[in-house]
């Protein structure tokens, strides 16, 4: 079967080596700064800067270009107060009841616990849900029909990286969270059946006595393999 599509031509610009190294250490630079970080400042943050890098993020390939997500930004203080409160509920089940030996000993250096502060301090919270499936209102019938989305954990997988990519070089400090289980932003943040929570992220200015453990990153050796 031969199907037609439209085309435009690629918008592409040609870098000299001297440029893509450059352009490429530079960027590696940056993002070698990023942490995560637990102790947030409540100081405003430009609400476009946030704007901004969901667009950013919305800019990433998915399965058959279905953009499986959906984004949604919480400032309002009461709703960021019930967030947390549902989220240390479950992450106290969690340390103490669900979490095996092994997990909290992989947990142990980074000093983590159930306490989740930092839900209510930053200025902004950003829920990114995965479409599990897409709705399309059928004209002939009046209903809601469910279209299938391919890829849509991979896709919005790739979207939140670049989320958090953009934050960072604008200045921001974030930490991805993922409580488990995590229904309950599906019913605060009120989403329709079709959206799973994927990731919470707290993004703001960090606490000016914020502090982050020590840890390293893999060395290249051990995480690139090249055939030539």
């Amino acid at each position: 079967m031969t199907t037609t599509y439209e085309t435009q031509r690629l918008n592409f610009e040609r870098l000299s080596a001297e440029e893509q190294l450059e352009r490429s250490r530079r960027f590696l630079t940056q993002m070698r700064t990023r942490r995560t970080v637990r102790m947030f400042s409540r100081e405003g943050v430009p609400f476009e800067v946030i704007e901004n890098a969901i667009m950013t993020a919305a800019t990433a390939p998915s399965g058959a270009n279905q953009q499986p997500w959906t984004f949604v930004v919480v400032e309002n203080a009461e709703m960021k107060r019930r967030i947390r409160e549902a989220a240390e509920a479950e992450e106290k089940e969690s340390y103490e009841q669900r979490m095996s030996a092994e997990w909290l000993a992989a947990l142990a250096p980074l000093g983590t616990d159930w306490h989740k502060p930092h839900l209510e301090d930053a200025p902004y919270l950003i829920v990114v849900f995965r479409q599990a499936y897409g709705l399309k209102h059928d004209p002939a019938t009046g209903e809601m029909v469910k279209i299938k989305h391919y890829y849509s954990e991979e896709s919005v997988g790739i979207a939140v990286g670049m989320l958090l990519a953009s934050l960072h070089l604008a200045g921001l400090a974030t930490l991805t969270h993922t409580p488990s289980p995590m229904g309950f932003l599906s019913e605060i943040l009120q989403r329709p059946a079709n959206e799973r929570p994927f990731v919470l992220i707290p993004v703001g200015y960090p606490a000016e006595d914020a502090t982050v453990p020590v840890i390293s990153k893999k060395p290249l050796d051990e995480i690139l393999v090249r055939f030539r």
